[in-house]
């Protein structure tokens, strides 16, 4: 194993890590918008300031809004899913081929 080998295995571990970790704040985010919570709930605020940045890219881009369901949360989840079976195994299969 070269040290290139050594330094991008744990690189992208943490990368599929973060976007599992991101791919579950947005499905607290959708749970949390089908009940009444309370803005100011520290948690809610952190979850609508993690997602929205990137979830209002989405709905600029695709406005998918039928009937009041918003679509950019699926859409989201399902390029992070992309990423991590495309992205993350390629960068896997580099690192072991190196």
């Amino acid at each position: 194993m070269t040290v290139e080998n050594v330094f991008l295995i744990p690189i992208v571990k943490f990368i599929y890590y973060v976007l599992t970790l991101y791919m579950w704040i947005i499905i607290g985010r959708a749970v949390i918008s089908w009940v009444n919570a309370d803005r100011y709930n520290p948690i809610v605020r952190f979850l609508y300031e993690a997602t929205e940045p990137v979830l209002s890219r989405i709905r600029r881009i695709l406005p998918l809004s039928f009937g009041g369901i918003d679509f950019a949360p699926m859409i989201l989840i399902l390029v992070i899913m992309f990423l991590q079976n495309f992205l993350v195994q390629t960068l896997k299969q580099l690192a072991m081929g190196m």
